[in-house]
C-alpha cells in the first residue's frame, strides 16, 4: 500500500504531434526524449511513473530503459483522459489518492518542480494542483503560447487560481505568472473532471483547465524556480539537447 506522501505519476504520449511528428522518440544524446522525462519524474521520489501511450513503439522505448508504460486507447481529446484511463489500467485497486499528469514533451523538467505540483494537495480543500513560474522575459508577457494565471495568494509560495489565460493578465503594475503544464489531481478530480463536457471559456481560450474552474472545482498553485522547455518544434528540440549537453557537463 502506498504512504499517504505518494502519487501515481502518469506521464501521456502520443507520437501524432503535427509540428514534430513522432516527439516522443525524437534523440536527446542518444536516449528518447520520452525516456528523459521519464528519469526526471523519477528523480522526484513521489511514487511510482508510468508512461501513458497509445503507441508500441514509445511504450517499448520505455521499457527498454527499465521504465514502466501502459498502452491506452488513441481516441483520447486530453491527456487528462488519457492518465484517467491510465491510472485505471495501472491501479484499478485504487490505492493510490493522488495522480500527478507530467506532459511527456518536457525533457528538462526539473525534479524539485514535479515534487512541488504534489504539495499543494496536503490541504484538504485543493482539488487540483499545477506549478508556475514568474515571468522575466518582456516578450513573453504578450505571447499568447504563454498562459498566465490570474490567482489570490495564500503564501509567499502559493496561490489559489482564479482564471488561466492566453492574454496579458492580470492588468496593471506587477508580477505575471506563467503556468507550467503540470497538475496533480486529487484521484475523486480526476474522475469528475472527465465526466464534465468541454466548457465555454476552455474552448475559447483552448485551456482543459478551465473546465476545473468553472466547474467551481479549486485549483491551488505552487510557485518554481523555473520554467521547463515544451519541445514543440525542431528548434525546440535542438534547444533541448544544447540545455541537456551543459547539464550533463556540469556533472548533473
Amino acid at each position: 500500500m502506498p504512504s499517504a506522501s505518494e502519487a501515481l505519476v502518469l506521464i501521456p504520449a502520443r507520437m501524432a504531434a503535427t509540428r514534430l511528428p513522432g516527439k516522443p522518440l525524437a534523440d536527446i544524446h542518444g536516449v528518447p526524449m520520452i525516456v528523459h522525462v521519464w528519469r526526471r519524474a523519477s528523480e522526484a521520489q513521489i511514487g511510482p511513473v508510468v508512461v501513458a501511450t497509445d503507441d508500441v513503439d514509445i511504450a517499448a522505448a520505455v521499457r527498454g530503459a527499465g521504465g514502466e508504460a501502459v498502452l491506452t486507447r488513441a481516441d483520447h481529446e486530453n491527456g487528462s483522459a488519457r492518465i484517467h484511463e491510465a491510472a485505471g489500467l495501472v491501479d484499478s485497486a485504487r490505492h493510490y489518492d493522488v495522480i500527478v499528469n507530467v506532459q511527456g514533451d518536457l525533457p528538462t523538467i526539473e525534479p524539485a518542480s514535479i515534487a512541488a505540483c504534489f504539495a499543494p494537495l496536503a490541504d484538504s480543500a485543493v482539488d487540483i494542483a499545477t506549478i508556475a513560474a514568474l515571468i522575466d522575459r518582456e516578450e513573453e508577457r504578450t505571447n499568447p503560447n504563454v498562459v498566465k494565471i490570474v490567482g489570490s495568494p495564500i503564501d509567499a509560495n502559493r496561490l489559489r487560481a482564479l482564471y488561466f489565460t492566453r492574454a496579458t493578465a492580470p492588468w496593471g503594475e506587477g508580477p505575471l505568472l506563467h503556468h507550467i503544464g503540470l497538475y496533480a489531481y486529487r484521484r475523486s478530480a480526476l474522475d469528475r473532471y472527465v465526466a464534465l463536457p468541454p466548457s465555454v471559456l476552455e474552448k475559447r481560450e483552448k485551456l482543459e483547465q478551465l473546465r476545473a474552474l468553472e466547474a467551481g472545482m479549486r485549483i491551488d498553485v505552487a510557485l518554481v524556480d523555473a520554467v521547463p522547455l515544451g519541445v514543440d518544434t525542431p528548434a525546440d528540440l535542438e534547444r533541448a539537447r544544447r540545455l541537456l549537453a551543459a547539464s550533463r557537463g556540469s556533472g548533473r
